[in-house]
């Protein structure tokens, strides 16, 4: 027999760990004589609908299928610790970071973002890097990407953008005109894309890319001052990336490269792991800063905003079943615990509703209370009930507020830090908001000569489908990064030199 990794054995493995085989029983705990054959009026008879092992067994299959996420529907998943290494108390109260060598229970969720649940694992794409902190004052998430910065600025535009990263409606197909119309249209989005279409959109699996908070976060310390903050996870594996062609490759010879890697890396006791470090930003320079801090198409240099070292996440557990942790796993980016509050960044403002209300249209209204989201170290205490799959219904206390009867009351101690809010009510266009003078720095100082020929030709590869009219008005957006740039996308695509005089 060939040489099998850890993956492959691990049914080799349950059975060497197993005493003794169990008998098989019905969901409701009753003893089944056969699981072969279903009760039927003689050998070639119809099926009795008296026969609840198989009413039992194909109504529940019939429902195995949770709706799959719309995005970030395939990806992988680990738990892991939290430990403190650095004294960051000056900046934030959140109990997690209360001293150095405090551990911190957590699960991390690695994904890719436009695919479906069955597609491959190297597609070019943003991967999504989500980690669930179980601190002993609730859940904390940060819902991040492999990327500092994202496509757009304001939420109102997030369903028609992953409407253009998904299936044509008709066709069923993926459209590059849809994607490039959008792209062009919208030229903040050119920072991420250039990143996207960089050697960074084809990370070599999970434990080689960075993870990043990618929004602006507002710190409060215990005595009540405030800072600006992101958050940066670094790969202490280093950063690998894939070759195109090596990419495409696993996309066919092992869709689920992603999955596969992460696994047999935990299982043989190479545990990834990366540090966590924060950039800090005073509220007064937030308010003279040259670019807009709760821009999440720019990030904050760190010339100007050095990264302060916190701690480090270590992944060192598998799943003891994927769909009961990875599959089930619910972030929302408005799980959060004091000392760590949202900014006015309008991204996260539209994700701190969307991403409860996706969940629970997703798992339902209980979703916190199944295991790999539930906030184990504190004991959940409310006026909610009922509802689908309520396993802590809190038993007899009130479930109301106020109540005579003991029953939970509010913690004047976990107050969010006021702030104050002026200015007249409007919808504010944030189209052309100094959309490429960070891309510029992308371009020119970030990266190499061989890193910037790659990401022409992929740019060059993928634009290539869309039609014509688009394409120029992709190079008029990218001609504005750096004339080189534009030049060089304008002779990968063959762009006439007519049309060119019409840009």
């Amino acid at each position: 027999m060939a040489n099998r990794d850890p993956a492959a054995e691990q049914l080799q493995e349950y059975k060497k760990s197993s005493s003794k085989t169990q008998a098989i029983t019905t969901a409701f705990g009753a003893p089944v004589d056969t699981k072969s054959a279903s009760l039927t009026v003689g050998p070639h008879g119809p099926i009795l609908l008296q026969d609840t092992t198989y009413l039992d067994e194909i109504t529940h299959f019939d429902r195995e299928r949770i709706p799959e996420r719309v995005v970030h529907a395939k990806g992988a998943g680990a738990f892991g610790y939290f430990e403190v290494t650095h004294d960051v108390t000056k900046y934030t109260k959140a109990c997690i970071f209360s001293q150095i060598g405090k551990r911190t229970d957590l699960f991390v969720r690695f994904s890719t973002t436009a695919g479906e649940s069955g597609s491959a694992d190297t597609v070019r794409n943003v991967r999504g890097f989500a980690i669930k902190f179980y601190t002993e004052e609730g859940i904390w998430d940060i819902v991040g990407n492999n990327t500092p910065t994202f496509f757009i600025r304001d939420p109102m535009l997030f369903p028609s953008f992953i409407h253009t990263q998904k299936r044509n409606p008709v066709t069923h197909l993926k459209d590059a005109d849809m994607y490039w119309d959008f792209i062009s249209l919208r030229p903040e989005t050119t920072h991420q894309v250039l990143i996207l279409f960089s050697d960074r959109g084809t990370p070599d699996g999970y434990r080689h890319m960075n993870g990043y908070g990618s929004h602006t976060f507002r710190l409060v310390n215990a005595k009540g001052e405030a800072f600006w903050c992101k958050f940066h996870f670094r790969t202490n594996q280093g950063i690998k990336n894939l070759p195109v062609e090596k990419a495409n490759e696993l996309a066919s010879s092992d869709p689920d490269y992603g999955i596969h890697d992460l696994y047999n890396a935990i299982h043989t006791g190479n545990y990834p792991s990366w540090s966590l470090y924060i950039q800090v930003m005073t509220l007064e320079e937030a308010k003279t800063y040259k670019v807009n801090p709760f821009d999440l198409t720019k990030v904050w240099p760190q010339s100007d905003f050095p990264l302060i070292p916190v701690g480090k996440v270590v992944l060192n557990r598998n799943p003891s079943n994927y769909f009961a942790d990875v599959e089930q796993a619910a972030f929302a980016p408005s799980h959060l615990i004091p000392g760590i509050e949202p900014s006015p960044d309008k991204i996260l403002q539209g994700r701190l509703f969307a991403y409860g209300d996706a969940q629970r249209h997703r798992l339902g209204p209980n979703f916190l209370q199944l295991p790999v989201n539930c906030p184990y170290r504190v004991t959940v205490a409310n006026q909610q009930r009922d509802g689908a799959q309520s396993y802590q219904n809190q038993g007899g206390a009130p479930n109301y507020y106020p109540n005579s009867f003991s029953g939970p009351s509010p913690s004047p101690s976990a107050k969010a830090s006021p702030f104050e809010l002026n200015g007249v009510v409007d919808r504010y266009e944030t189209a052309g908001e100094d959309d490429f003078s960070q891309a510029k720095l992308f371009w020119k100082n970030v990266l190499k000569p061989d890193e910037r020929t790659r990401l022409v030709n992929n740019l060059v590869n993928n634009l290539k489908s869309a039609v014509e009219f688009i394409q120029e008005r992709a190079v008029k957006n990218f001609a504005q990064v750096d004339e080189e740039l534009g030049a060089r996308l304008r002779d990968g695509l063959q762009l006439t030199k007519k049309n060119k005089a019409n840009l």
